[in-house]
């Protein structure tokens, strides 16, 4: 956290993550063109390069999506989720290396200038076969690119978070036309399964995991009854020292955390980018959203200073060892 937007500061463990994602990234680069020359000895070092970032690029993106959900199922992905923005943009360079490459192998050599060939240069929407594919690989460059241009908090504090994040649930129409994009293109005219295979695979462990976490939720979304405006909620017992177990009341998700023998109740939903508080921990005595870090007192919400930050908090108490919360916050 931060009293103002200032230049981003890489600490260790962000160093670190950046460091394994641009290592992973070059090695697979090496490894695809290096396998591509022997198995493909006739293939240019420039369709190599344009097929390793491309696939680069979509593996990138299969990775970002599954993080959300891997983390709602079990805690222990968290630290991926920590740095997602850092591989979304990573992922964003490659693919836009990749179109560049496409454009200049495809377009550039002519009297035509390269952009004004790739969007005139085929005009077949109407057939399936020879429809112009690569628009769609554009169409989804753009969303990648506002996503990537917007992913300081800057623009976070400029759009609200709801809007923000409404921004970067693009990602799911990027996906399907970058699918499309690959449906329509490379795979017309591939004749190995392995290409139609992995995003076949890939498509499906996406659509799986989000599955899973949605009907894990959905469970957790049940509501109990009430008594004189209290619901009791779970068993004190049952929620582990200084975390949280996540609630629904009044159509609204609830972490309700234990601590120090004690209970509080405060709305899941971190102010920064609408992260699951109850999926974090209490650290020196604050919530502490497992996304970025942002911190809440637990009996009132409110950020330590010099932060201004709040979340609701909702009265709760333990009863014969059953803990009871109200549904309208204090």
């Amino acid at each position: 956290m931060s009293v103002a937007h200032t230049a981003v500061g890489w600490n260790p463990q962000k160093r670190t993550y950046d460091g394994v994602v641009a290592g992973l990234s070059v090695a697979y680069l090496a490894v695809f063109v290096g396998l591509g020359a022997w198995l493909h000895p006739n293939a240019t070092a420039e369709t190599l390069l344009i097929r390793a970032l491309g696939t680069l690029a979509l593996l990138m993106l299969h990775v970002i999506l599954a993080i959300g959900p891997l983390c709602r199922l079990h805690p222990q992905f968290l630290p991926l989720l920590y740095n997602r923005r850092h591989l979304g943009v990573a992922m964003f360079v490659v693919a836009l290396a990749h179109g560049v490459f496409s454009l200049v192998q495809f377009h550039a050599f002519s009297d035509t200038h390269p952009l004004v060939s790739l969007l005139t240069s085929n005009t077949r929407f109407r057939s399936v076969a020879d429809f112009p594919f690569e628009l769609l690989g554009v169409a989804a460059l753009l969303i990648l690119f506002l996503m990537a241009a917007t992913s300081h908090d800057f623009w976070l504090h400029q759009q609200t978070p709801a809007t923000w994040k409404r921004l970067h649930m693009a990602v799911y129409a990027a996906y399907g036309l970058i699918v499309a994009h690959v449906c329509l293109g490379a795979l017309q005219s591939e004749t190995s399964p392995v290409l139609a295979s992995m995003l076949a695979l890939g498509l499906a462990a996406v659509s799986a995991l989000h599955c899973i976490a949605s009907r894990r939720e959905a469970r957790a979304d049940r509501e109990a009854p009430s008594t004189d405006g209290f619901t009791d909620v779970c068993d004190f017992d049952g929620i582990p020292e200084s975390r949280a177990r996540v609630i629904t009341l009044g159509g609204e998700r609830i972490a309700v955390f234990r601590h120090e023998g004690k209970v509080s109740a405060l709305s899941n939903v971190c102010r920064h980018q609408h992260g699951p508080l109850g999926e974090g921990r209490i650290v020196d005595g604050c919530v502490t959203c497992p996304w970025h870090g942002y911190q809440y007192h637990p009996e009132t919400g409110a950020s330590p200073p010099p932060f201004h930050d709040q979340v609701a908090v909702f009265p709760a108490k333990v009863i014969n060892g059953r803990v009871w919360v109200q549904a309208a916050p204090k």
